[in-house]
């Protein structure tokens, strides 16, 4: 052999190293020897010794130490150990055995060979007993060394056994032999003792090691898998198995998911966010004087430091949340960009092989079998690799996301307890919610295509080279289509979005309405108004479906120019190509490489704009946090805690403002140990600001605020948590029952407690919503008692509770011989009553003291808080006896005489106002059913109180019988029938329409590509121009009818789906406004408006959506088996296995994901719920210092969510591992078949090849989208139950049009036995009534409360349903007649003035029916002319939701006008309770007098007084009537009710 001839390698083993011949251009591809030895040998070592840098990141980054020796890393040890030893003896046996004296010489490749494997080994042998120290169970970089050693050591094997042989029958061959073999059989033995080891050693590497002995966090049963996991089953996603079956088998519910991951949760993920970010703010600092450690750690929480600074530190800038967010999350960051790196040249590898295939087909005979082979295998190896690759990368970017959400939700959580008030009324508790829910959120979201910026124009470069090595300048023409394309969608883009922004107008419009006329349906009902509300629903309906429709035709457009871009661009390139020179000939090869790399390049060129719009608004959100977490925080020492000052709480000439000007000047004020003093002052002088200064809540301006011990504070307005009453007594503390049942006595809650469904563990909804306003004060004054404070600070605790009980709670907890007579307490109190009992008073006027000193020394000085008491007394609203204890107290301080004169007056004044029964039951309490009992308490608070509760109770009730019945649509699949409800909607027409299009679009699509595979396989096109013109006309054609096909496809169906979404909305609308008034008893109002609002808009906007891509890509599926088939049969017998795999991973995935999804959206609230809670109870929060325990519950909420988030983030990459499998599966049959199969067109080998390449993503598509099908189309499933509900009576009957148009004319009712009941199962409200009322007289009704003075107006306009009897009016049994019927014929001026939004005309007359003169006549009558006149707009005056802009009174008018303009024969006035002042009420009465003269008028009355001039008078009683007689009659019979009645309201 010529030494100079052979290069540096052949010189190295001392033969040849490649030999193209040997291993390329045969029929018997084989690798030399020294090829085997070195390059297949060194490749895994290098790869193991590059990337063991990550096996030490693993090693630091543990959290766990210490596993146990166990029987895998004893075998692995031990194996590794004979590794070595073998590797060791290669190289002694080489130097004894060559070189030297031995006749074979002595290769560098001997000796160095085994030296490389030793140390790999070795170093792969020390991570052992590391790995297991330092509680690392796997490692990926040793599994891949092993598995790429033993593959690469795969065809040393056949040439070891191959050299084998041949010795074999050269010993076996007769002539004795002087070949030495000895160092040949060596070789053989240790080679396979190696390979077995090596083998041996990558099945032990399948497996994770045992469980580590100390680990940072108890590790629980329920522990998440994945952290035991081997390497294998990590990418395969393998140990989610589990899950997926538990999810599929029954729906998953909380207790089955598995712990966080101990590296995302909040307690390992906050330190390190919250030491980058104070290392920022520092760097913000230009004083470096504060060096402070780590993050640091006060039992277990987090330090966050405060980027506003002291007032002297000066700032350079605002610190920005983004540098920190880098330093704590970027590295798993770049890891995954790394991933995301290698993918995409992966990605453009796969068009280089479709090549190699295309050419090998071509040259069929030539080219020896393997090849096409292993062209297949590789093109199925690139594309498992590019699916595990990104897999990895998606997870590890859904990571960093949910940390980085994590970081910044607490991050925002922690300065919320924190910011100053200044800062609180920049923004609304809304918009600081909104920065967790909308701006963390989008973080989350963009994390995963950031990538994309780099990414896509790489992408995009990558595609344009290698299009431009097939077709050369040709492609920029095809560019140039695609980048035009880009601001032409631009334009439409931004077209739609003005139209969706439109519809959400009308949208959120609709929603008000029906919110309003939800609320308001009861007086629909008895007015008969809801024809003409359903008309405004319906008309603001069309203008959303009109706008929807443009929308559709928009979107059309879009998905037209998406559809003809490829196709356009294609057209333009090849028409380009082709006409430049006659040289340029389309081959095969060309067409369908670059039409795949078209395809390729489709996706970046359509992520680009979409991501620079995410990028933006992202950035947006970026500044929002940034502007929050850098705003003004409270100074904490504008409140010092000196213990050697003499009292516990004092001010010094304190000067304080809320952040613009000066609220409180000059104040001192001193309180000392266990005395009361309280704050008077007019409204506004700043007594609640006093408390706050204590507080340290207002920013002082100068002086000094001193406080020591521990505060309570009853905040003026009472902060109750959304949880059950107890806990929000305890506040965090332990329960002790001795003190909590005194604590409760003493703050009056006992009976409120009892009538709470579930007593002191009844849940409060959200801002207490489910008590009334007294329970709240009292349960936020009971939180104080009980936390046993040594200061307290009480904020006008008083004032939303009743007198008496008042009163109570003053003598039992506040007072001197009260729970808290102990303690320091201040008190801020608006009553006069209990001034004679304090220590001492200070009178706040205009933000400074005026005077202070106790109560007989103020009323000496006549001074501010003389006149403060006077113009108290004026009010009148204090009951008689607390003002005869006031008149003693001051007459017994002396000379007062125009003090006493004042009292005596007022002491009057209550006289008169004294009520017989205060409330009026409306039908929410009458549902309790034998709730009256319970209320029948003399006291005015109690029936106040009572019936909220009682509506608490009722809704307690209704939430366990009905929540069942709702969630029963919530969990497994949905049923056929609603999917076909939805089809009828949609209409078969259409339907089929959408389906035959889609059909067609396809079929144009493979004809066209067919076409082009014949022209460029035609020969005879070079030389004859006219047939390539004709190829290139009919491929244009092809083209134009695919466009159009989709076109009309896109449109018939969203057509389609705004027909249907029309029509179900109407149906859902038309079912509600006729359902029976029970049903809305029963029915929350918010689930009802979820209905019309959130269900109709999935209908509207997602479901046509998802309906497009579905049938889209089903059909591309389709398409893609078509065409594979068609050019390799034999490929059916494989697509029936291939889809039983893909229905099972779907059917799996569909059942685990979409439980996980709901519950994920179940835990999301509660965090911003809590998080708005914390917003607006800060003060609360802080004064009780219990910040601590509400942050570490709020990172125990976002802990939850993750725990259900994280699981369907897995499940995601579970499915698309497993889909993208069994679409690599069909690309390596596909290719496999046209390789083996004796296809000799290499057009459709290339076609098919190219259709299986793009079918991965299609897959992964569908069942993503047909899983978002079966989520959304609950919603039709839900509007289907409304429209099967049960229905009143018909508005409208046929007899009905016989009767009078001025029926009744002479307004006779008769009620005859009879009975009524709320609802089937209820007890009876009316139990057998019987009377008779001539015509034009006038009838009160009275009782007490729940005695069924409402039923029986109620049941004479039907709205509750005879159970017996029968009222007749006229003779006419008002049964027999439609509803409309009978109430247009009746007027009502009802309890509660309801009024909607919309002009004042439509208030009055919905219908339009009269005209103007009639309406002035009206409110003339009604004294509304003046105020009327007085408005710009007059009667188009807009009234705002619920009449918010008219006066209680004038609402009442507005009802009197109704019934003016009505003027029926029959009028039934419910009487307001106490909602009007005396005048309006007059004024009502004066009118109905003389207007109604001639008509029947039944009154149920809550003021005797009203009804002491009526003809008869009903006493009802317990469903019963006890007396029917006229007044004057019952008036002289002491023995009446009636008469005890009158005597209580002092007007006997």
């Amino acid at each position: 052999m010529a030494e100079d001839t052979s290069s540096p390698m052949d010189r190295f083993c001392g033969s040849t190293f490649w030999n193209a011949t040997q291993t390329w251009w045969t029929n018997d591809p084989d690798f030399t020897p020294c090829f085997e030895q070195t390059a297949l040998v060194w490749t895994p070592c290098a790869f193991y010794w590059v990337f063991v840098i990550f096996d030490f990141y693993y090693l630091k980054a543990s959290l766990d130490r210490n596993i146990p020796w166990n029987k895998l890393n004893v075998t692995k040890a031990l194996v590794n150990l004979g590794l070595l030893v073998i590797t060791a003896l290669d190289l002694i046996m080489a130097l004894i055995k060559k070189g030297g004296d031995s006749e074979l010489p002595l290769y560098d490749l001997d000796v160095w060979g085994p030296i490389i494997k030793f140390a790999t080994f070795l170093l792969v042998f020390i991570f052992i007993p590391l790995n297991r120290k330092y509680g690392v169970q796997t490692t990926g970089c040793q599994f891949i060394f092993w598995f790429l050693l033993t593959v690469l050591s795969i065809p040393r094997c056949r040439t070891e056994v191959r050299l084998e042989s041949e010795r074999q029958k050269i010993l076996d061959s007769q002539q004795p032999s002087e070949q030495d073999f000895s160092w040949e059989e060596y070789q053989f033995v240790s080679f396979f003792i190696f390979f077995t080891f090596t083998s041996i050693m990558l099945i032990l590497n399948c497996f994770a090691d045992g469980l580590p002995r100390q680990t940072k966090y108890q590790r629980g049963e329920n522990e998440i898998p994945e952290l035991s996991a081997s390497f294998l089953s990590r990418i395969t996603y393998q140990w989610f198995d589990k899950m997926a079956l538990k999810g599929y088998r029954n729906p998953l519910e909380e207790k089955d998911l598995w712990d966080l991951r101990p590296q995302d949760s909040c307690s390992e993920v906050m330190p390190i966010f919250a030491h980058h970010w104070n290392q920022n703010v520092r760097k913000n600092y230009k004083n470096k004087a504060r060096v402070e450690p780590k993050a640091q750690f006060s039992n277990g929480n987090v330090t966050f430091e405060n980027p506003h600074g002291e007032k002297n530190g000066r700032k350079k800038g605002m610190a920005s949340i983004m540098p920190p967010i880098y330093k704590s999350f970027g590295g798993v960051f770049l890891f995954g960009a790394l991933m995301k790196l290698f993918t995409d040249t992966l990605t453009f590898a796969q068009p280089q092989v479709l090549s190699l295939i295309i050419s090998f087909v071509e040259a069929k005979e030539a080219e020896p079998e393997w090849k096409g082979i292993m062209y297949s295998v590789l093109l199925f190896v690139l594309a498992a690799a590019q699916t595990f690759i990104l897999g990895q990368y998606f997870h590890r970017m859904f990571i960093v996301g949910l940390r980085i959400r994590t970081a910044l939700i607490n991050a925002i959580y922690r300065k919320a307890l924190r910011i100053s008030n200044s800062t609180k009324k920049e923004s609304t508790v809304g918009e600081i919610v909104n920065l967790m829910a909308v701006d963390a959120q989008r973080f989350m979201e963009l994390t995963t295509y950031l990538n994309m910026i780099w990414s896509a124009p790489l992408q995009i470069g990558l595609a344009l080279y290698f299009l431009w090595q097939q077709l050369g300048p040709s492609v920029l023409a095809g560019l140039a289509v695609m980048i035009i394309l880009i601001p032409v969608n631009g334009v439409i883009a931004s077209r739609i979005k003005t139209y969706q922004i439109r519809q959400m107008k009308y949208k959120d419009e609709r929603v008000k309405l029906m919110n309003e006329v939800l609320s308001g349906i009861k007086v629909l009902k008895l007015y008969a108004w809801e024809p003409s509300f359903e008309k405004q629903v319906l008309d603001i309906r069309d203008k959303e479906i009109a706008t929807l429709r443009s929308t559709a035709y928009l979107n059309a457009g879009t998905s037209f120019l998406w559809s003809c871009a490829p196709f356009l661009v294609s057209l333009v390139t090849f028409a380009t190509y082709v006409l430049t020179s006659e040289a340029n000939q389309l081959s095969v090869e060309k067409v369908l490489v670059s039409i795949n790399l078209f395809d390729l390049m489709k996706l970046p060129l359509t992520i680009l704009p979409m991501l620079s719009v995410d990028i933006a608004e992202t950035q947006v959100s970026v500044n929002r946090i940034n502007k929050f977490l850098n705003s003004e925080e409270l100074d904490p020492n504008s409140v010092l805690h000196d213990s050697s000052k003499p009292h516990p709480m004092s001010i010094e000439n304190g000067e304080f403002s809320w952040g613009d000007e000066i609220t409180l000047r000059n104040i001192n004020i001193e309180v000392k140990k266990s005395s009361l003093v309280a704050l008077v002052g007019t409204v506004g002088s700043g007594k609640s600001s006093v408390v706050q200064a204590f507080l340290g809540e207002m920013e002082k301006l100068a002086g000094v605020v001193n406080t020591v011990g521990k505060l309570a504070y009853v905040p003026q307005q009472a902060w109750i948590q959304n949880a059950t009453v107890r806990d929000n007594i305890l506040f965090g503390q332990t329960y002790d029952r001795k003190r909590y049942n005194k604590v409760i006595d003493a703050c009056a809650l006992r009976a409120d407690i009892d009538i709470l469904s579930a007593g002191d563990l009844t849940e409060i909804g959200e801002k207490g919503i489910n008590l009334s306003g007294g329970q709240k004060q009292r349960i936020s004054l009971a939180r104080a008692v009980y936390s046993d404070a040594d200061l307290y600070l009480l904020d006008d605790p008083l004032s939303a509770v009743d007198a008496h009980v008042g009163k109570h709670i003053f003598e039992e907890v506040i007072g001197p011989k009260g729970i808290l007579a102990r303690k320091s307490r201040v008190l801020v109190t608006h009553g006069v009553t209990f001034l004679p009992q304090v220590d001492s008073i200070y009178v706040l006027k205009m933000g400074e003291i005026s005077e202070s000193g106790t109560f007989d020394q103020l009323v000496k000085n006549k001074g501010a808080f003389a006149d403060f008491i006077i113009q108290h007394l004026q009010e009148g609203n204090e009951e008689e006896e607390e003002l005869n204890q006031i008149k003693r107290q001051i007459s017994s301080t002396g000379d007062v005489p125009e003090l006493l004169g004042t009292v005596e007056k007022a002491i009057k004044l209550a006289r008169t106002e004294s009520l017989s029964d205060s409330i009026s039951v409306t039908s929410a309490d009458s549902l309790m059913g034998g709730g009256g009992s319970l209320r029948r308490r003399a006291k005015r608070q109690d029936s106040h109180d009572s019936v909220a509760s009682a509506a608490s109770l009722k809704k307690k009730q209704e939430v366990e019988g009905k929540l069942i019945e709702t969630e029963k649509s919530q969990t497994g699949g949905v049923e056929f029938a609603v999917y076909k409800h939805y089809i009828k909607s949609v209409g078969i027409f259409l339907s089929v329409a959408t389906l035959v299009l889609n059909f067609v679009f396809q079929a144009f699509q493979i004809g066209s590509n067919l076409w082009l595979t014949k022209w460029a396989n035609d020969e005879k096109v070079a030389n004859d121009t006219g047939l390539r013109d004709m190829y290139l006309g009919v491929y244009g054609a092809f083209g134009f009818g695919q466009v159009t096909a989709y076109f009309f496809c896109s449109l018939t169906l969203a057509l389609g789906c705004i027909y249907c979404s029309k029509l179900l909305h109407e149906t859902l609308l038309s079912y509600v406004f006729r359902w029976p008034m029970e049903l809305f008893d029963t029915t929350p109002l918010g689930r009802v408006v979820n209905r019309f609002s959130k269900d109709v808009d999935t209908i509207d906007n997602v479901l046509p959506m998802l309906w497009r891509m579905v049938i889209s890509q089903a059909f591309a599926v389709l398409a893609t088996i078509v065409v594979i088939s068609l050019s390799t049969p034999i490929f059916l017998a494989v697509i029936v296995p291939i889809a039983f795999l893909y229905y099972f991973a779907q059917r799996f995935y569909v059942a685990t994901s979409r439980q996980l999804m709901r519950l994920e959206s179940v835990s999301r609230s509660p965090i911003y719920s809590h998080f708005s809670e914390t917003v607006t109870g800060a003060s609360t929060i802080r004064a009780y210092n219990v910040g601590d325990r509400f942050i570490e519950e709020s990172d125990a909420k976002v802990d939850k969510n993750q725990v259900c988030k994280y699981p369907s983030v897995i499940a995601n990459r579970w499915l698309a591992i497993r889909l993208e499998m069994v679409g690599n599966l069909i690309i390596l049959f596909a290719s496999l078949f046209a390789v083996l199969g004796g296809q000799t067109n290499p057009g459709l080998v290339g076609l098919s090849v190219s259709y299986a390449l793009q079918v991965t993503q299609t897959l992964n598509w569908l069942v993503r989208m047909s899983s978002d099908i079966e989520t959304n189309i609950v919603s039709v499933e839900r509007i289907k139950e409304y429209g099967e509900t049960k229905q009143e009576a018909p508005w409208e009957l046929e007899q009905d049009k016989n009767k009078p148009k001025n029926w009744p004319q002479e307004g006779r009712v008769e009620f005859q036995n009879f009975q009524v009941r709320y609802r089937e199962g209820l007890d009876l409200v009316l139990r057998g009534v019987s009377f008779n009322i001539q015509g034009g007289e006038k009838v009160g009704i009275v009782g007490r409360t729940g005695a069924g003075k409402s039923s029986l107006t109620l049941a004479l306009f039907r709205i509750i349903e005879a159970a017996g009897g029968r009222i007749s009016i006229d003779g006419v049994d008002i049964a027999s007649m439609g509803l409309h019927m009978l109430r247009s014929r009746l007027t009502i001026i009802p309890q509660d003035p309801v009024l909607f939004s919309g002009s004042l005309r439509i208030n009055l007359d919905p219908f339009e029916i009269k005209t103007d003169d009639e309406i002035w006549k009206a409110l003339e009558l009604s004294h509304l002319k003046s105020f009327v006149k007085s408005l710009a707009a007059g009667l188009n005056h807009e009234i705002s939701e619920g009449g918010e802009n008219l006066s209680v009174g004038q609402r009442q008018l507005v009802c009197l006008a109704r019934a003016l303009l009505r003027k029926t024969k029959v009028l039934v006035l419910d009487e307001a309770t106490a909602a009007v002042d005396l005048e309006t009420d007059d004024l009502i009465q004066k009118t109905i007098r003389t207007e109604f003269k001639e008509c029947t008028v039944l009154t149920i009355a809550h003021r005797l007084n009203t009804i002491l001039d009526s003809d008869k008078v009903i006493v009802l009683d317990k469903g019963q009537i006890t007396e029917f007689a006229s007044p004057t009659e019952l008036l002289d019979n002491p023995k009446s009710a009636f008469y005890s009645m009158a005597k209580d309201a002092n007007l006997v």
